[in-house]
């Protein structure tokens, strides 16, 4: 007996009309969507005063933990093709592809993601990479590095502008104007004489620590400490006599992602053994881009340290 074919019906004028609503909907979406990315062409100015042509912000390759942070907190980390390895913020982050560090490109893999722009933070290299890379038409615009608050908001500013956004582009640069504020007065309620010595070391093997200029000294100071180190430009390898005479209260690093580096880590190295904060045991780790990306996470950061460094004395402000 031959099998019974299953019956069917032919669908209902409702139905048809329905799904075609559908579909018209999902294209008009797309449509928009592309449309979006399109009419972002035009002319910006970057950091270095370069004027740059977008045509299209699609195809995002983003440069800098601050970039890529900024990209998503304005709605638009979907056009994110790639970022660098510093971008681990937000979570989404993790499935893009990396490119590697930032200073460290490889032209050949930026350029092998046919990005239609690439958003960059200022200290990208090495200068063969750029060259190839601005040799293929992709349009580079260079975000301005600026530690202060006024600096992330001509970031948020200038991407908005790229990406379309100047609505969301006012908006953060609002919510995060408000929230630099707030955290910045915490240092306020600290009694000049109270204030505590900090040094950032980038690394313990040299013992490498941010002077000024650097975003670690601009972190210190917006929190209420004091940067011995002051007295130098950029990063500088500090001596065990230096360390001595600067007799920092507190020792400030990033994670290492592993736990570390601790309290033991750090006050056996023989320069810090014998500084106040080795007798207090007195090291705060924050993770890195959180830290000195100086994005819209900033102020939090600015909080966090100012209240690990004066605990009871540098309260959380009333809302």
């Amino acid at each position: 007996m031959d099998r019974a074919e299953p019956l069917s019906f032919p669908a209902s004028p409702q139905a048809l009309l329905r799904s075609r609503a559908i579909a018209r909907a999902a294209l008009l979406c797309l449509l928009l969507a592309r449309f979006t990315a399109l009419a972002t062409a035009g002319t910006v100015v970057d950091a270095t005063g370069e004027k740059v042509s977008v045509t299209s912000t699609r195809r995002i390759v983003t440069l800098g933990s601050d970039v890529t942070e900024i990209v998503y907190a304005l709605g638009a980390g979907d056009r994110i093709v790639a970022r660098d390895r510093g971008s681990k913020f937000p979570a989404a982050t993790s499935s893009k592809p990396d490119v590697g560090y930032r200073r460290k490109l490889s032209a050949e893999g930026v350029a092998g993601l046919s990005p239609d722009l690439i958003i960059s933070a200022e200290d990208i290299g090495p200068p063969d990479a750029v060259d190839v890379l601005n040799a293929l038409a992709v349009p580079i615009v260079l975000v301005p590095e600026d530690n202060s608050p006024q600096g992330i908001v001509r970031k948020i500013t200038l991407i908005a502008e790229m990406l379309g956004k100047p609505d969301e582009g006012k908006a953060l640069a609002a919510k995060v104007t408000k929230e630099f504020d707030a955290a910045a007065s915490l240092a306020a309620k600290v009694a000049p004489a109270n204030r505590k010595k900090v040094i950032f070391f980038h690394g313990l093997i040299k013992l490498t620590a941010a002077g000024s200029g650097t975003s670690a000294d601009a972190i210190i100071g917006y929190a209420g400490g004091i940067n011995p180190m002051r007295e130098v430009n950029g990063y500088k390898a500090a001596s065990e006599e230096k360390l001595v005479e600067m007799a920092p209260d507190v020792i400030l690093m990033m994670g290492d992602g592993n736990g570390g580096p601790t309290p033991e880590q750090v006050f056996s190295i023989p320069a810090l053994s014998t500084t106040p904060a080795a007798a207090n045991r007195a090291l705060v780790v924050l993770e890195g881009a959180y830290m000195i990306g100086f994005g819209p996470r900033t102020a939090d950061a600015v909080r966090d340290l100012a209240e690990a460094l004066y605990p009871g004395e540098a309260g959380t402000p009333a809302n």
